[in-house]
C-alpha cells in the first residue's frame, strides 16, 4: 500500500545539498502554516515552489510568478480568494525564512506581518484598535482572553524588553525550553493583529531561534502547525471552576521535538478541554471537521487503496458516480482530501490532522 500521507517535498529535502534543503524546508513550513487558518495552496503554488527548490527560479521570482498568476482575476469566489491568500503568504514566508536578516524587536515583528499580508489585509503591519474574541475548537467553543486594544503596543514593548534582558546562562535545556514556551505563548496571547497572528508568530519564532543557535527544522511547523496553534491556546486559558488551567506542557513538547529532535507524539485531541477526544471519539480524523457516513466510508476505502476511481468507489458503496463526485468535492473543500495527478491515474491523499 502506498503512503497516503507522503509529503510532496520529502524527496527534494532528502536529496538536496544544504542550501536547497533549506529552501525545501522553508516552503514546507510556509505551506504547512496556512493550515492554522484552514487555507490550502493551489497546485500552481506547489509547481512554483519546486522550480525554486530545483534552482530554476529564485525565491523572489517565485513570489513574482504567484503575484502575476492572480493579476486580473476579478470576481473570485470566497474559496478562490482564500487560495490566493494561501499562495501569496506561502511564497512570502518562504522568502523570509530563506533570508538571514533578523532583528529581535517589536518593529521586526510588525514588519513580518506587513510583509506577509500586504495587499491581502488592509491592516497589514498595523496594531488592531478593537478588542477581539475567537471561538476555539480546542476550548470547546470558548475563547482565550486576548490583549486589550488600548494597551497592545505597551504590552508588546514590555514582553520584548523582558526577553531582551533575559539571560540563558546556566540554565538547563529543560529550563530553556520552558522559558521559550512562556515567552512565545505570551507574545501570541497579545494578538496584536486583527488576523494572521499565529503565522506571524511562527515565522518570528523560527527566525529568533536561529539567533539563539538552534537549528530549528521547519518541517515540524509543516506537519504540526495546527497543533502549534492549539498549544498556544492551551497555554493561555483558564477555567478554574472546571479544573482547567493554563499550561505550556503541550507547547514544550512541540519545542522539544523542534529543537532537541525528541519524538513526542503530538495529537490535537489530547489538548481538547472536554477530554472526549482523548478518551475516544467517533470522529475518525480527530479534528472539528464533520464527515457524514458516506464520506467516512470513502475515507476507509482510500486508506486501503489510494488510486481508486470514482466509478470504483461508487460500485463498492452501491451508489451513483455523481454522489461520489459530490462527496469527494465536499471533502476537498473541507481540507480532508487532496488529489495528486490526473483524474484517471492520480491518487488521493488523506490530509489528517494529528
Amino acid at each position: 500500500m502506498k503512503d497516503i500521507k507522503k509529503d510532496p517535498f520529502e524527496e527534494y529535502i532528502k536529496n538536496l545539498p544544504p542550501t536547497r534543503k533549506e529552501l525545501g524546508q522553508a516552503w514546507q513550513a510556509a505551506i504547512g502554516l496556512q493550515d492554522v487558518d484552514g487555507l490550502k495552496p493551489s497546485e500552481y503554488l506547489y509547481e512554483t515552489a519546486k522550480k525554486n527548490i530545483d534552482g530554476e527560479i529564485s525565491v523572489d521570482e517565485a513570489g513574482d510568478l504567484i503575484n502575476s498568476y492572480y493579476e486580473g482575476k476579478d470576481g473570485r469566489s470566497e474559496v478562490e480568494t482564500r487560495t490566493e491568500e494561501a499562495d501569496k503568504v506561502s511564497a512570502r514566508i518562504a522568502k523570509i525564512l530563506s533570508e538571514k536578516a533578523f532583528t529581535f524587536s517589536p518593529t521586526q515583528y510588525l514588519s513580518i506581518h506587513r510583509e506577509l499580508f500586504l495587499g491581502i489585509y488592509s491592516h497589514a503591519g498595523k496594531i488592531r484598535d478593537y478588542n477581539i474574541t475567537k471561538k476555539e475548537w480546542v476550548l470547546d467553543g470558548d475563547t482565550v482572553s486576548y490583549g486589550g486594544a488600548t494597551e497592545l503596543r505597551e504590552t508588546l514593548d514590555y514582553d520584548f524588553s523582558q526577553e531582551r534582558d533575559f539571560r540563558y546562562n546556566g540554565l538547563t535545556m529543560d529550563e530553556v525550553i520552558h522559558h521559550l514556551a512562556v515567552f512565545i505563548s505570551r507574545l501570541w496571547q497579545i494578538h496584536v493583529f486583527e488576523e494572521g497572528n499565529t503565522r506571524t508568530t511562527a515565522v518570528f519564532l523560527i527566525k529568533y531561534l536561529r539567533t539563539l543557535g538552534f537549528d530549528a527544522e521547519n518541517d515540524l511547523f509543516a506537519e504540526h502547525s495546527w497543533y502549534f496553534r492549539n498549544a498556544l491556546v492551551r497555554a493561555n486559558y483558564n477555567d478554574i471552576k472546571n479544573g482547567i488551567y493554563e499550561t505550556t506542557e503541550f507547547l514544550e513538547m512541540f519545542l522539544r521535538n523542534l529543537l532537541l529532535n525528541e519524538k513526542h507524539e503530538l495529537h490535537n485531541r489530547e489538548m481538547h478541554v472536554s477530554g472526549k477526544f482523548f478518551l475516544g471519539h467517533d470522529d475518525s480524523i480527530n479534528d472539528p471537521i464533520k464527515l457524514d457516513g458516506r464520506e467516512l466510508k470513502i475515507i476507509e476505502l482510500l486508506r486501503e487503496e489510494t488510486g481508486l476511481t470514482r466509478k470504483e468507489m461508487a460500485a463498492r458503496l452501491d451508489c451513483s458516480d455523481s454522489t461520489i463526485k459530490r462527496c469527494l468535492q465536499s471533502m476537498v473543500e473541507k481540507g480532508v482530501l487532496k488529489r495528486i495527478g490526473s483524474n484517471k491515474k492520480g491518487e488521493w491523499i488523506i490530509l489528517e490532522k494529528k
